[in-house]
Formats: structure tokens, C-alpha cells, sequence
């Protein structure tokens, strides 16, 4: 609340000199009960306020952007969308939530001009919602195909209504007033969506004047599923194995995050030992997602035999899950609460015999790549980007850190057990495509050490709460008492029922901050589930980043990224 009373009287003195006027007396300054600092305002004070927070230094970060349709919480309402802004410090690690009531047929100004990173995301919310925002530079489609009719995330479009699209884009840019090509001709290309560089779900579109990338554009979408809409037709612990398939390099990192933030909101907190086993989860995902992202990057670089090498080590893991629950790509190991089940025996060994193996196979990727004359002329100095740009951008996780940002919230602002922890968090300089790998790299080691100390002294206890309206009974108790039958009967049919009330929670995951706004009515499932993706955000700067370069270096910028599609589109 301390940050809200100083925020207030530092606003105060700008709205006495007409910025807001009498509006000011509308602004509504408040913290929900799990923590979260709100600031409730009209829509016509959003960009100045915002600047204001960002020119003063108070907020660096727009972490994130959506909106909320209350078109069936309208008690008390007026308007029946919010448009809501998640701001982040990484200087005090202080955390912002701004909300602006939107009515139908209204627009909101667009913020473009004070945050960049907020182009994509006001975009996904005219595709989802028909918000309108004024002064955005191209205000399209993002998601959807361009047949498209209707917004999927309002409250009165039917979950079940599918629209299929018979027809491709031609080749298109964004609008650019400056733009000229001074009468050159121009070679227009297209990379992807089949090619083998983009993975099968990204456009990258290029005009080249010999080998030079004069302009560019990309469009994605190809994957799109809408987690987010699905989320709100299924009960809570329903929605666990829909996150698995958001970054799917890392899924019990999706499985965890999700989890943390409805446990946050519940007002519980599990058990240490389910804490340890998450945090062995989430490091062995980070290993295995960062092996992925080297390897492809490797390979589409020429370097087969580092993705061969590498896989080894991502298949070990995956034995470990499969030993733990029976899956080994999707997996679905967490439940709100905790594990859904403890260790077998030996397991803990078996990670540790694991990480010492892959410790070995470390040091053999970095001979093979860390001084090669190839790779080295294929990533110094490609896709560079500085600490300034990249904060604008909204980049998290390695590619910032590859910048020189050193914020990691495993230690800015700890979870679980990482306060616990001895570890070191690796941060580069020139933010190109060789330090994000030298930054990965890195990152590999300290989460083997990070294993090694968790595994090493593991909490006794139970594997998770035992809470009757949070987690289900045991088959014993279920098939051997009433009680236990007549819980495991009510927790199904009226699933888990978090209080009223709206809540962020994020995560360090593998491509970095992993956030869930999440909206509850009481009722047993999400009247609103928003996933903050990481690569999302890094994405949008990849048109600039490669305008100017060769076309070689689209898709070695393109790799550093580690763009997951599940997570991308959603």
C-alpha cells in the first residue's frame, strides 16, 4: 500500500495542473488481498499516466497487456470491458496492475508510443475482444486468419464455433510513412510457413536487395488454439495438461506456474517437499528447453552433429519424468496443492546419476561450438541488442540477460526454495546470438547445481496439502470410507473454487517471465485465464532485428529467440 500512497501523492500535483483534471478524483488507488497493487483509472488518462511511470523511472517494464470481458459480472459495472496493464521494476521489483473500464464500440489510445512491446499485445486484444486502439500503428489481426469473423475471447462467442480459412495472405508489411526503396528493385521472399527453418507455424516475409534484408514482416498465428477461451470452459485442475502444451520444450514449468498462481489466490501454500520436487522439475525443464534451443539453432545453422549430441541428454531427461509419472513429454505432474504423486524410490539418485552425465555432455557441446570459427561468424555480432531496447521490447529470460539485465526472478523476487539456494546468475553484454548461447550455456550449468543441492537434501513430509476442497482423497480413502468417497464426489462435481478476486503470478521459466493473470468468479472454473507468454514479447522485435542484416542471419537471429509455437500463438 506504501507504493500506492506515494504513486497518489506524486500524481496529485499533475492533475492540479490539468493534466488530469478533475478526473483525478476518479483514479482509484487500492491492493487486492493476495498483495497485488492496483490502480483503477479512466481510459483517457492511461497514456499519461504511463508515461509519466515510465519517464520517471518507477517502471521499466510493460510486462504485459490484455483485457477482460465482464459482459456477465456486470453488477456495479458500467462498461463492460477492461483493458488491463501489468508494469514492472526490475530496480525495486516493484509490480503495478492499471485498469481502464472500456465500453462497447469505444477505443482506448494506444500506448505503442511509450512501451513498443505494447504493439503486439493491444493487437491480440483487438483480435480476441474488438477493442479499438487509437494512433496504433497497424491494428490487425494476429492470431486469427484474416477471414476471421467475430472476436473468440468475448463471453458471447460460442467456445464450440470453428472458422476455417480458404485463402493466403500475399506478401505484406507494415505500414511504414518513411519508408522508400528509392526506385530499387527489390527480390520479395518468403520463409516459411514450410521450411524448415521456421518449424512449420512462422511467416517470415523479406524484400532483399542482393543479400541485404531491406525490409521485413512476420506472421504467426498458424498454431493458435486459444488456450485461453478453452480455459474457461473447463474446471482448474482441468486446465493443468492444456499448459503443458503451451511451451512443450518445458512443460512442467508451464504446469508449475500455472499452479503457483492458483495456490496464490487460495491462500496456500505446499507442502517443502513438493516445493523441492518442483524446483528439480523446473531446472530439468530448463536444461532440456535450452538444449533444444542450441540444438535447432545448431542445426539450422549447419551443425548437425551438436543436435544429435544434444538430444542424448534431453532423452535422459525425459526418462526421469516418465520414471515420475508415466509421461515423458506432456506430463502433467502438478496439481493445485502440490505433486500429484511423491517419488518412487530411487528417483532422486536417478536424477543426480543423470545430471552428472549431463555435465559431461556440457563440456562436449562447448568444445564443439564455443570456439568453432563457423559458429563464431555465424552469431558475433548477429541480432545484436542493447539493455535499452531490449527492456522496451519487453524481453525476459536469456535474451535479456544476454543484454546485460541481470534479472532472474529466481533471485529478484524468490520462490519455493531459490533463496535457499547457492547459485550465480550468468549475464552477457552485447545481447547478440553468440552471448544468448555463451548466456544458456551458463544457465545449463547453474541449474545442475542448483539439482544437486536440492536433491541432496530433500524435506520429509507429504507431497502435497490435504486439503478436502482443494485436493482429491487417496484411493484408499475413496474405496475404504464414506468420507472419503463423498469428498472425492464433491471436489469433482463442484471442482476447486477459488475466492472472488483477480490475480498475476509469474514464474522464471526457460525463455523467461511466465505470467497467469487470472480472474475468478467463485465459481469451479476461470471466468478469465491470461497467459503471459515470453517469446511473445521477444518476437515482436524480430522484424527490426533483422532489417539490414544478410538473409543468413534471419535464421540464426531466429534460433537465439527459442521460439516455441505452442507458447507463441497459444
Amino acid at each position: 500500500m506504501a507504493q500506492l500512497e506515494t504513486l497518489k501523492s506524486e500524481l496529485a500535483p499533475l492533475a492540479d495542473r490539468s493534466l488530469f483534471g478533475d478526473r483525478f478524483a476518479a483514479f482509484k488507488f487500492f491492493t487486492t488481498p493476495v498483495g497485488d497493487d492496483v490502480l483503477d483509472l479512466p481510459k483517457d488518462d492511461i497514456v499519461p499516466v504511463l508515461r509519466f511511470l515510465r519517464e520517471t523511472g518507477k517502471f521499466d517494464f510493460l510486462m504485459d497487456l490484455t483485457a477482460v470481458d465482464y459482459l456477465t459480472l456486470m453488477a456495479g459495472r458500467q462498461k463492460r470491458f477492461s483493458v488491463i496493464y501489468h508494469l514492472y521494476s526490475s530496480r525495486t521489483q516493484n509490480r503495478l496492475r492499471l485498469s481502464a473500464a472500456v465500453g462497447e464500440g469505444e477505443a482506448i489510445e494506444s500506448v505503442v508510443g511509450v512501451w513498443p512491446s505494447a504493439n503486439w499485445f493491444e493487437r491480440e486484444v483487438y483480435d480476441m475482444y474488438g477493442i479499438r486502439f487509437q494512433g496504433h500503428p497497424n491494428l490487425t489481426r494476429i492470431l486469427t486468419h484474416h477471414e476471421f469473423v467475430g472476436h473468440p475471447l468475448r463471453k458471447d462467442y460460442d467456445a464450440d464455433k470453428q472458422q476455417h480459412c480458404s485463402s493466403a495472405l500475399p506478401l505484406f508489411f507494415d505500414p511504414d510513412p518513411n519508408y522508400s526503396s528509392n526506385g530499387k528493385f527489390l527480390v520479395p521472399l518468403n520463409i516459411g510457413p514450410s521450411h524448415p527453418a521456421t518449424h512449420g507455424t512462422l511467416r517470415v516475409m523479406v524484400e532483399l536487395e542482393g543479400e541485404t534484408v531491406v525490409r521485413a514482416n512476420v506472421e504467426l498465428g498458424f498454431l493458435h488454439r486459444c488456450f485461453e477461451k478453452m480455459c474457461e470452459t473447463h474446471p482448474y485442475n482441468q486446465v493443468i495438461p492444456y499448459t503443458d502444451r503451451l511451451n512443450y520444450c518445458s512443460a512442467p514449468m508451464n504446469n508449475v506456474g500455472y499452479c503457483k498462481a492458483v495456490e496464490r489466490l487460495l491462500g496456500v501454500e505446499i507442502p517443502p517437499k513438493a516445493q523441492a520436487m518442483r524446483v528439480i522439475l523446473c531446472e530439468l525443464s530448463r536444461i532440456i528447453d535450452h538444449i533444444v534451443c542450441i540444438g535447432a539453432n545448431a542445426v539450422d545453422l549447419g551443425a548437425l552433429t551438436t543436435f544429435f549430441h544434444l538430444f542424448t541428454y534431453r532423452e535422459m531427461v525425459y526418462s526421469l519424468f516418465e520414471k515420475l509419472c508415466g509421461a515423458r513429454l506432456t506430463v502433467s505432474m502438478t496439481r493445485v496443492g502440490g505433486m500429484a504423486q511423491d517419488a518412487p524410490e530411487g528417483w532422486y539418485r536417478d536424477v543426480l546419476d543423470t545430471c552428472a552425465k549431463i555435465s559431461v555432455g556440457v563440456d562436449e557441446l562447448e568444445r564443439l561450438l564455443s570456439g568453432n570459427k563457423i559458429w563464431i561468424q555465424r552469431t558475433q555480432g548477429v541480432g545484436a541488442i542493447s539493455a535499452e531496447d531490449a527492456i522496451k521490447w519487453g524481453y525476459t529470460g536469456p535474451c535479456l540477460r544476454a543484454a546485460g539485465v541481470n534479472l532472474d526472478h529466481r533471485k529478484a523476487n524468490p520462490y519455493y526454495m531459490y533463496d535457499q539456494l547457492d547459485f550465480d546468475v550468468p549475464v552477457g553484454s552485447s545481447g547478440d546470438v553468440y552471448d544468448r548461447y555463451l548466456v544458456r550455456v551458463a544457465e545449463m550449468r547453474k541449474s545442475l547445481k542448483i539439482i544437486n543441492q536440492v536433491c541432496k537434501n530433500i524435506p520429509s513430509g507429504d507431497y502435497t496439502i490435504r486439503d478436502k476442497a482443494i485436493v482429491l482423497p487417496e484411493k484408499k480413502d475413496v474405496y475404504g470410507n464414506i468420507e472419503g468417497l463423498m469428498n472425492h464426489f464433491m471436489l469433482v462435481i463442484k471442482g476447486l473454487r477459488p475466492p472472488v478476486g483477480e490475480i498475476y503470478d509469474f514464474t522464471e521459466a526457460a525463455n523467461g517471465e511466465l505470467g497467469f493473470y487470472l480472474v475468478s468468479d467463485g465459481s469451479g472454473r476461470p471466468y478469465r485465464l491470461r497467459v503471459r507468454p515470453p517469446c511473445f514479447a521477444i518476437y515482436q522485435s524480430f522484424a527490426p532485428s533483422i532489417t539490414g542484416g544478410l538473409v543468413a542471419d534471419v535464421v540464426s537471429v531466429l534460433g537465439s529467440m527459442n521460439l516455441i509455437a505452442g507458447e507463441l500463438d497459444r
